[in-house]
């Protein structure tokens, strides 16, 4: 079985890197609050004194990180840690461009694999997550596996730039279904009857994500998200969808809730 390390257990880290324990890899953990580590310790894992001790002895090293800033960090301690013949597999949702530089900083005789997944912290437990692989995945895909149904996108960074595709469009959809509801407050009409009437329609998938309960992505994330999609391409739609989620986000009570507790936010503002 493979050595893995893995940096990064936050909401979705800590329940991919307890998939990988439960299938019987020797696992290295670590994370920037490092109380974070301790079920997975107490489950068998070994916590590293930083990123590069993490992945020193690793055959495959996966980061699941919060955003470009955090992964250009964890890459300046890693990088002269990776041994020839390992594999660095990102799976943080960082966009195509912190894929291609961090490519460009990777040593020879080391692999580089995007693989962003698709579903929350739900299918994360239940290792149904769906993985997005760009690059030269072959090597890793029975790891990635074990977190999820695994597609192959294409070349290296494909998986990131489809990650943004995927995201924009559920973040666009809840903020659909938030505005409309926010239209039927306006209208007087009946809040369960409104909502199911739009589940019933072609947005029920954004309804039931729009009212989620079991589930977590904050709307830190979603602007994080929103700003990748954005410097890419023209969406004028996608920029309102900005503005709300950065309002959302300014309001310390739902910065790191999930985008659940955005509708709300949406819903009571008077300037939208």
């Amino acid at each position: 079985m493979e050595k893995i390390a893995f940096l990064g257990l936050g909401h979705m880290g800590e329940p991919m890197a307890r998939q990988l324990l439960l299938a019987g890899h020797p696992l290295s953990v670590w994370n920037r609050t490092p109380e974070k580590a301790d079920a997975l310790v107490s489950a068998g894992a070994t916590a590293a004194a930083g990123p590069a001790d993490a992945v020193r002895e690793a055959d495959v090293v996966i980061t699941m990180l919060a955003g470009p800033d955090a992964v250009r960090e964890v890459a300046d301690a890693v990088v002269p840690a990776l041994r020839p013949g390992a594999y660095w597999v990102e799976m943080s949702t960082v966009g195509p461009e912190a894929v291609r530089e961090l490519a460009g900083r990777v040593p020879d005789g080391v692999t580089l694999v995007d693989a962003p997944v698709m579903g929350s912290t739900d299918k994360a437990a239940e290792g149904r997550l769906g993985i997005l692989a760009g690059g030269d995945a072959a090597g890793v895909e029975h790891v990635l596996a074990r977190f999820g149904p695994v597609t192959r996108t294409g070349a290296l960074g494909s998986g990131a730039a489809l990650k943004l595709v995927v995201n924009t469009a559920v973040i666009g959809g809840v903020a659909l279904v938030a505005e409309a509801m926010k239209l039927a407050d306006a209208l007087g009409l009946d809040e369960a009857t409104a909502r199911s009437a739009l589940a019933a329609g072609p947005l029920g998938g954004a309804v039931a994500r729009a009212f989620a309960t079991d589930v977590h992505f904050g709307s830190d994330l979603a602007v994080k998200d929103v700003s990748l999609a954005t410097e890419v391409a023209q969406l004028p739609a996608m920029e309102a969808v900005l503005r709300h989620f950065q309002a959302a986000a300014a309001d310390p009570d739902v910065v790191h809730e999930d985008i659940a507790r955005a509708v709300t936010h949406i819903r009571a503002r008077r300037d939208s």
